[in-house]
């Protein structure tokens, strides 16, 4: 698999080797048929089980690029099947299909590793996009084979398979194993302290303690106590003895976010301590040794605060050992559907809601937001929607966009993917006066060219009703 970048867009070339293939395993022979020729059709070789028995004894189900797997089958129910393969070591990629929507089920699936949860009728577009990333997914685990299943848990929740965030998680797995100090730089909202736990979890010191200070939120004052510890009566309200972060993170790892917001008064102690690893509790003369390894984390440039005397140079050269730059999300659209719905599946079952999926021309207008706050914004935007909307598709807007939550009532379960799909290009057609061209049609509200509208209008019995009804 390769993933470059051309003008501004991002072009994945996705490869299997002759004797893999995309094994689909559904009992609804239509449905199977239906998923093996949408894969075919994408140049890739698939072959169709009628039971998960009948997989399990196919004499080269060890060449499975990844999985199309149905939930609700005859013999093993796909969850449990998941189970088995991943108790035999075999982790291939799982995408999961099912007839009806159950987001607690998805959670659950998704948190055990699987790819994407997808709802009959099956939307081609979204299973091809399943199994690029399941060949992405795969690649990596054939490049990280040899890791331990401790080592395989550090990135989760960590969503993304673009190529600038695959590029910080290597560097992740080459320094986690030194001791060296790390700092990493980024913006707010990019994920820097679970990035950090990474590195701890990652390291020799994953037993010991990950103790995390927030710099900017701690008074100037009271951080040097809140870092190295104070003895009693060192100072007003130093009733007892209190150990520090940097004892408590002895043999484990400490991680200063905010670092940029440290007082200049107190860089020099810290300077010494990354250097000795030795420091005295406020108003103490004992000193004491820790054997605490350094991640540090700001959204500042220290470099530029070096120059201009605000952060001292000798400290920053210190912490930037090894500095690790986070890509924001507007460098890694690619990665945004995938985050919008593993927070959209987390939501709806923290909440109580049923979503069946997300409406795609939703998530090509995220794709297309520079989202300023970064993944933390989009998961609060999704939250937001899936508390609001009275549908069973979620459409999500960008901030500041005047839209409604309320995309199509709570629908029965009889009704699927097709019937939301039809009600939907029903609606707009209707509030375009069933125009179809044209900057205004319904094609570009919908974001589809004129002949893919037509055609899927034709599909799902879509006709104009004579005019005065």
């Amino acid at each position: 698999m390769s993933v470059s970048d051309v003008d501004g867009a991002v072009v994945s070339t996705v490869k299997m080797s002759p004797s893999e293939c995309v094994y689909v395993i559904d009992d609804d022979s239509f449905v199977r048929q239906a998923i093996v020729s949408a894969v075919r059709a994408e140049g890739w070789d698939a072959c169709g089980f009628s039971s998960a028995k009948e997989f399990l004894s196919h004499p080269d189900r060890e060449n499975a690029a990844c999985l199309v797997l149905d939930v609700d089958l005859p013999d093993i129910s796909g969850l449990a099947l998941q189970s088995q393969l991943q108790a035999a070591n075999d982790h291939v990629p799982i995408i999961f299909v099912t007839g009806y929507g159950d987001i607690p089920m998805s959670v659950r699936a998704i948190k055990a590793g699987a790819v994407d949860f997808l709802t009959k009728p099956v939307d081609t577009g979204a299973l091809v996009d399943a199994i690029r990333r399941a060949f992405a997914i795969k690649a990596m685990i054939a490049c990280g084979q040899n890791q331990s299943t401790d080592r395989a848990g550090a990135f989760d929740g960590i969503i993304g398979t673009s190529a600038s965030l695959q590029q910080v998680l290597d560097h992740i797995k080459r320094v986690a194993p030194t001791d060296t100090t790390v700092l990493i730089q980024g913006e707010t909202g990019t994920g820097k302290e679970r990035l950090a736990r990474a590195v701890h979890q990652l390291s020799s010191r994953r037993d010991g303690s990950f103790v995390r200070v927030n710099c900017a939120s701690i008074p100037g004052a009271l951080l040097e106590s809140e870092l190295m510890g104070h003895e009693k009566g060192a100072f007003t309200g130093a009733l007892a003895k209190r150990v520090g972060r940097f004892e408590l993170a002895d043999g484990g790892t400490i991680f200063l976010d905010e670092i940029g917001e440290m007082a200049l008064e107190l860089q020099p102690k810290l300077l010494r301590l990354l250097q000795e690893k030795e420091f005295e509790r406020v108003g103490g003369s004992r000193t004491i040794r820790t054997d605490a390894r350094v991640v540090a984390a700001t959204n500042r440039d220290l470099r530029m605060m070096a120059g201009k005397g605000t952060f001292r140079e000798d400290l920053y050269y210190r912490l930037s050992a090894f500095p690790i730059t986070v890509p924001p999300l507007r460098h890694r659209r690619e990665d945004i559907d995938a985050l919008t719905h593993q927070f959209a599946a987390t939501c709806a079952a923290r909440v109580g809601k049923r979503i069946d999926g997300i409406m795609p021309e939703s998530v090509r207008r995220l794709e297309r937001y520079d989202w300023p706050g970064n993944i933390r914004e989009l998961q609060n935007v999704v939250e937001r929607a899936v508390i609001l909307t009275q549908g069973a598709m979620l459409d999500v807007p960008v901030p500041g966009e005047d839209t409604t939550y309320v995309v199509e009532e709570s629908l029965p379960p009889s009704q699927g993917l097709a019937d939301v799909s039809r009600a939907h290009i029903l609606r707009v057609l209707h509030e375009t006066d069933w125009i179809i061209a044209g900057p205004n049609g319904a094609a570009a509200r919908l974001d589809m060219n004129r002949s893919t509208l037509t055609f899927r209008m034709k599909k799902l019995g879509i006709v104009r009703p004579p005019r005065g009804r």
